[in-house]
């Protein structure tokens, strides 16, 4: 009889990851070394929207911070919570759309390693791992959405941390967020090699005009913003 366990993956640190989820890369390590520049202390309100395997927040929860994360995958949610759980570390995690989940709810820091990646598809896909990094066709679909709600997701004084490709613009980041009235600035940058997903859409990048025929790194970006 053929098993039907589910095949889970070991990742370094003592994480697991379920089939389909986001597991952490380099620009999950350069948003973690942003976060540790942060106070997070016992009473800090944290949020940390899509979560995929929960590294981050529950980096964050190594502080004592109570730390909500939230993801529209499913098999992101349970891996997260299975995390938690064999970490022993206090994480509360969500199912579904950042807006809808954290109605009415301020925090002190808010962070994410949103889907960034430019997609020959205007929509972000409704399911598969894809989900995780494809965004429309500039790569924006999610970060807008981040700049535009952040004001009101953060407590007065409230820290945004997000990581993205510089593909995708920083600047137009930045503008999006100092319209919104916070004061907003890239704090870290990295050149990484193009992952595979990148490389399978090189034609379609040079035909957008976001890529060179030549180009084979990409340069990732943390953008730090303040509300005042």
């Amino acid at each position: 009889m053929p098993s039907t366990a589910l095949s889970v993956t070991t990742l370094p640190g003592g994480l697991v990851a379920l089939p389909g989820v986001y597991q952490p890369q380099a620009d999950t390590r350069l948003l973690a070394a942003a976060l540790a520049q942060e106070n997070l202390g016992p009473l800090a309100e944290v949020l940390e929207i899509g979560t995929g395997t929960g590294a981050l927040a529950l980096h964050a929860a190594t502080s004592g911070a109570r730390v909500t994360a939230v993801d529209v995958s499913w098999p992101a949610v349970a891996t997260a919570r299975l995390n938690a759980w064999l970490h022993r570390l206090p994480l509360r995690v969500l199912h579904g759309d950042f807006e809808a989940r954290t109605t009415g709810r301020r925090f002190d820091v808010v962070f994410s390693n949103p889907p960034y990646v430019p997609a020959p598809e205007s929509r972000p896909p409704l399911r598969g791992p894809e989900r995780a990094w494809d965004a429309g066709l500039d790569g924006r679909a999610i970060i807008d959405r981040i700049c535009a709600d952040a004001p009101s997701l953060l407590r007065p004084g409230g820290i945004l941390l997000m990581v993205h490709s510089g593909m995708c613009g920083a600047e137009e980041t930045l503008d999006r967020l100092s319209a919104a009235g916070m004061s907003a600035d890239v704090t870290a940058t990295a050149s990484v090699p193009w992952g595979p997903v990148l490389r399978s859409r090189r034609s379609w990048l040079e035909l957008q005009g976001l890529a060179s025929e030549a180009e084979e790194r990409e340069e990732l970006v943390v953008i730090r913003a303040q509300r005042p």
